[in-house]
């Protein structure tokens, strides 16, 4: 389960929540993760919902609810929201 690795991996000096979760992500193809402490997302979701300042984690977790199983999806479409 993705809080297993995590729990392992950060155990390693270096490697943090973020890491893990690209990790998670990238390498291992899990379509759940949505990374909270990442910025871009963070500034995504404030753009999309026209929010002033950026979310809090638990503002971000209500907002990415809904998109459970697939939040590496919405994570995707985030960042290239960025992009231009």
């Amino acid at each position: 389960p993705d809080d297993e690795v995590i729990a392992e991996l950060t155990k390693v000096k270096g490697i943090g929540p973020w890491t893990v979760e690209m990790f998670l992500m990238f390498t291992l193809g899990r379509e759940d993760v949505f990374s909270f402490g990442d910025l871009g997302l963070a500034k995504a979701i404030q753009k999309l919902y026209g929010l002033k300042e950026k979310p809090t984690r638990k503002q971000l977790e209500k907002i990415t609810k809904k998109w459970s199983p697939y939040r590496t999806h919405a994570a995707l479409v985030l960042w290239r929201s960025l992009d231009g």
